[in-house]
């Protein structure tokens, strides 16, 4: 019997073109063509998406909202539905199973499919692609992006290449080179401080990666070392897993200037509670210990935590706990520079225990 990293697997990763803007634009025609940001206006508001429209004005997600309307004048502001988008997405990831029961997804937008054995006998992943996503724009009236390939890493990287609305193959062959083309802030999970530290140490693309061996990458990336030492020779041996799960959910600001008011300490605060509470209501999770980080203007780091009898559910729930945890660093004299906060002991919405799996070779045609 063949090991399972003798089979060349076939991976999809589908992510979903602008999904919550793009939900908003079909459903009002008003909105078609024009910048629009789902979140709130006010000041304290985050915007949560932006329609390529307003990306081309440089408008993102997780961007305070008056940055945004300071970027793009035109903006127009969108409430968020929730219950709209989850609808959509679980149209989409019916038709995901149509062709495979290995789902992976990452958030309502994205997944990882194999498609090693698919359903309908169709043999080859491009094609298997093609169909998923005829039939999501035929039965959602939205787009999708999808990247083909051997591995989960490179199939993710694929599916950003040609957005919106195109396809990337990288064929085994090719996988060391495409990576090697791409600059390592690209990568998934290499964020700007990472890609900043990298900078640094003379890592700017896939290429600089391949040229370090692994003891270098352990001595300044630790554990992660031995990760980036085979995703930049294109290897990545993780299986789609349709358990997979996160263990956290969170989010953090760095601020160019210190805050110390108490003022300035909650509205920062408050910000950071609309990313986080959007990112836990994407991944359709609840969870029972909430930690509060925040690391001073001399980088000395603290955290304070509290873990409740009852599952954390709701957006007030984590607003109010986030604020109890922020009374216990006030008055905060030496300034902060960074605050996040982070949501632990996640279970489903169905009160199923999660794991935490971390999500840490074939013929298409």
């Amino acid at each position: 019997m063949e090991s399972d990293l003798a089979v060349i697997r076939k991976i999809i990763h589908v992510d979903m073109d602008a999904f919550y803007a793009s939900v908003e634009q079909r459903d009002n025609p008003d909105l078609r063509g024009k910048p629009v940001a789902v979140g709130g206006s006010s000041k304290r508001g985050v915007v949560a998406a932006a329609s390529y429209e307003a990306r081309a004005f440089g408008v993102r997600s997780a961007m305070p909202s008056v940055t945004a309307q300071r970027q793009c004048p035109d903006l127009i502001f969108v409430k968020p539905r929730f219950e709209a988008y989850k609808a959509v997405s679980q149209q989409i990831r019916d038709i995901f199973a149509r062709h495979t029961d290995l789902i992976q997804p990452l958030s309502l937008d994205e997944a990882y499919l194999d498609v090693t054995h698919d359903k309908q006998g169709i043999g080859s992943a491009v094609q298997v692609a093609k169909a998923i996503r005829a039939a999501i724009r035929e039965e959602t009236g939205l787009t999708a992006s999808a990247g083909v390939s051997y591995n989960k890493f490179i199939a993710k990287l694929a599916s950003d290449q040609n957005k919106p609305d195109g396809m990337c193959v990288i064929l085994p062959d090719q996988g060391a080179d495409f990576v090697a083309s791409l600059p390592v802030r690209r990568f998934h999970g290499v964020g700007p401080r990472t890609a900043e530290k990298m900078a640094k140490l003379g890592v700017n693309s896939g290429a600089d990666l391949a040229q370090k061996d692994e003891a270098w990458l352990a001595q300044h990336f630790g554990s992660w070392g031995g990760y980036l030492f085979w995703a930049a020779r294109g290897v990545d041996h993780r299986p789609v897993n349709a358990n997979a799960v996160r263990k956290s959910i969170g989010a953090e600001s760095t601020y160019s200037e210190d805050k110390r008011s108490e003022t300035e300490l909650r509205a920062a605060l408050d910000e950071i509670v609309d990313i986080v509470w959007d990112r836990i209501d994407r991944h359709q999770v609840q969870g029972r210990t909430l930690v509060l980080k925040a690391r001073y203007s001399d980088f000395r780091t603290v955290t304070r935590s509290r873990t409740t009898g009852q599952l954390i559910a709701d957006r007030r729930a984590v607003a109010q706990l986030g604020h109890v945890l922020l009374n216990q660093i006030l008055p905060a004299e030496m300034g902060v520079r960074l605050l996040g906060l982070t949501l632990y002991g996640l279970v489903d919405q169905n009160n199923a225990a999660i794991d935490g799996t971390p999500q840490g070779r074939f013929t298409f045609d």
